[in-house]
C-alpha cells in the first residue's frame, strides 16, 4: 500500500535513515545527546544539590555543591565540594544547613573546582528539587567566575530543562499540607537523615522522583516527561499569579 506524500518528501513512503534522529533532537527542552524518546529513568541523571550563604544568586555564594548520579532508578555516584564563599556566612544560613566559616576555611573557591563540577554533570539529565533555585545560583556562580566551556554539559545550557520532582509533587499530592523535601521524603518512606546538607538532599530528591515514577500519571518518555513538565509548570504558574493579585 502507497503511502500519502503530497510534498513529495518520503517518495518511498518511508523515512530516509536518520530522519528519526534528526527529529528526537528536536524535542523542546531536552539534551540533545540523549534519546527523547527513551525512558528517562534508564538514562543518566545528574541531580544537583548547593547549600549558599542566602537566596538571592546575584549577591549570594555557594558554600557546598553535591551531585549524585542516578541510572536505572539507583544511585550510582555521589560527588560533593565544600566551597569557600570569599566572606562570612551569616548564622541565619549555617542555621538551616550547619556550615560554618570554619568549616570553609581553606576550601577551594568555586572558580578552582567548576571544571571539576562541569565534569560529573557531562551526559546526563539535569535535575534539582525546586531546580529554579540550584539552577540559578550554578549559573551565577559560572558567570561570575568567567567558566564558560567550549561543550557545556546539559545542566548548564540555557535551552535544556531541568527535571524537578517539585513540579510532579505540587501536582500529583496537591492535597498534602507541604510538598516541601523532607515532607514529600517521609511521605513516600524515603529516609533523609541530614537535610539541608547538599549530598543527603541530591540523593533524597533523586529517590523521591523514582518514586514519583512509579506512578502512571507521570509520562515514561524523557521528551514527554519535559513536555508535561512545562505543561503543569504553566498552570502552577498562572495558579500562584491569580492567588497573588489583589482581588
Amino acid at each position: 500500500m502507497k503511502v500519502a506524500d503530497p510534498c513529495g518528501c518520503f517518495p518511498t513512503g518511508r523515512h530516509y535513515p536518520g530522519i528519526a534522529h534528526l527529529l528526537k533532537v528536536r524535542a523542546v527542552g531536552v539534551a540533545s545527546e540523549l534519546d527523547a524518546s527513551a525512558p528517562w529513568i534508564d538514562l543518566p541523571i545528574a541531580f544537583l544539590d548547593v547549600e549558599t550563604t542566602g537566596r538571592n544568586a546575584a549577591q549570594d555564594r555557594l558554600v557546598e555543591v553535591a551531585v549524585v548520579i542516578g541510572l536505572r532508578g539507583d544511585v550510582v555516584a555521589r560527588h560533593s565540594w565544600l566551597v569557600n564563599p570569599g566572606r562570612p556566612i551569616p548564622a541565619e544560613s549555617t542555621a538551616v544547613h550547619g556550615i560554618r566559616d570554619e568549616d570553609v576555611a581553606g576550601k577551594p573557591a568555586f572558580a578552582e573546582v567548576a571544571n571539576e563540577i562541569l565534569a560529573t554533570l557531562a551526559g546526563a539529565i539535569p535535575a534539582a528539587y525546586n531546580a529554579v533555585f540550584d539552577r540559578g545560583f550554578m549559573l551565577a556562580e559560572l558567570e561570575r567566575a568567567s567558566v564558560r566551556p567550549e561543550n557545556p554539559p546539559p545542566a548548564m545550557r540555557r535551552e535544556v530543562d531541568w527535571i524537578d520532582p517539585l513540579t510532579f509533587a505540587r501536582e500529583l499530592y496537591k492535597h498534602e499540607g507541604s510538598r516541601a523535601l523532607g515532607d514529600m521524603a517521609a511521605l513516600l518512606g524515603i529516609e533523609l537523615v541530614n537535610a539541608h546538607r547538599a549530598t543527603d538532599d541530591a540523593e533524597a530528591a533523586l529517590r523521591v522522583l523514582y518514586a514519583l515514577a512509579k506512578d502512571s500519571r507521570v509520562p515514561r518518555a524523557y521528551g514527554s516527561f519535559i513536555q508535561e513538565q512545562r505543561r503543569l509548570l504553566r498552570i502552577q504558574d498562572e495558579a500562584r499569579a491569580r492567588w497573588r493579585k489583589p482581588s
